[in-house]
């Protein structure tokens, strides 16, 4: 095996153990499971994984359930903060706050009060797929507009290419990562005409997560009984089922940040919704490089429950 095979195998691996800890986020994860996921000694895994992901698993683990805990703080005022340690697999709210005070440095109670007294405008993510904006620059004149349907998704299976990093970085590698997803589709034939669809999916909430921790895949659609190789730098995953809001958008690349506003702080706002406690994703329905005004079809799937 090369350096390069090597490399890719770590990776392929790390991506799993995170995939299985964002599917388990609620459970009280340990090292013994997280090692057997990975397929390392649990003497050597937490090693690996700190070196790969430059940090140490406990605070991985501990962060996600921490940044999942602050949207539930501020979204979910029927939730007390004993609700949402125990969501999160937590012994107890002691146990929780003390986590969270050393994370945040400000008991959860506290960040719930602090953040609904200073927050006056209406909730807005516009930070996903900020990256584009940025080097495209902000849209001007009207706000972005996108009809939306409400629909009940059955499981997703994917076959991805993660980025871990700054959305602007993302931006630049995108075509890059794409040929190369497109490259191996095409190789294990895993394309289905007219039916494989390719998506991006945001595991991290800009607003909450650091710039530099940010997790996206960059995903295609596979048949639910495809095995993705074990000895890829490609992964798989599945998109949970649930119900979405699903907002339909005729739009130039440059208005990518305004799309997701409307999803937020227009429709949303209205709707008698709020967001689930999972990640939102794009779907790419044309190559925008055949569109006679290079405008991109794109859907925003965004995790709803009554509100």
């Amino acid at each position: 095996m090369t350096n390069s095979q090597s490399k890719k195998e770590y990776l392929r691996r790390i991506y799993k153990v995170q995939d299985y800890i964002e599917t388990h986020l609620y459970d009280s994860l340990n090292l013994q499971e997280l090692a057997v996921v990975a397929g390392f000694s649990k003497f050597h895994f937490h090693r690996i994984f700190k070196g790969i992901v430059q940090e140490p698993l406990s605070q991985y683990v501990n962060r996600l359930k921490l940044e999942r805990a602050v949207f539930l703080l501020i979204h979910r005022p029927d939730m007390t903060v004993t609700d949402i340690a125990y969501h999160f697999g937590f012994a107890d709210s002691a146990v929780f706050s003390r986590t969270f005070k050393n994370h945040y440095k400000v008991s959860p109670n506290h960040y719930r009060n602090q953040y609904s007294k200073n927050r006056k405008d209406p909730y807005k993510l516009s930070q996903y797929n900020e990256g584009v904006s940025k080097i495209e620059g902000k849209s001007k004149g009207e706000l972005v507009q996108g009809n939306v349907e409400i629909l009940m998704v059955d499981n997703i299976n994917v076959a991805y290419l993660r980025h871990i990093g700054t959305y602007k970085d993302l931006a630049i590698t995108f075509s890059e990562v794409l040929e190369k997803l497109f490259k191996y589709a095409k190789d294990q034939n895993l394309t289905i005409f007219e039916k494989t669809k390719v998506l991006t999916v945001y595991h991290d909430n800009p607003e909450f997560a650091k710039e530099d921790q940010l997790r996206t895949s960059l995903c295609m659609t596979i048949a639910d009984n495809v095995v993705v190789e074990e000895n890829s730098d490609i992964g798989s995953m599945m998109i949970p089922s649930g119900k979405y809001a699903v907002g339909h958008f005729d739009i130039f690349q440059k208005e990518y940040s305004g799309a997701w506003d409307f999803m937020y702080s227009e429709w949303l706002s209205n709707s008698g919704y709020q967001p689930r406690d999972s990640f939102a994703f794009e779907v790419y329905n044309n190559d925008p490089n055949t569109h006679p005004q290079n405008k991109h079809l794109v859907d925003i799937y965004l995790p709803i429950e009554p509100l």
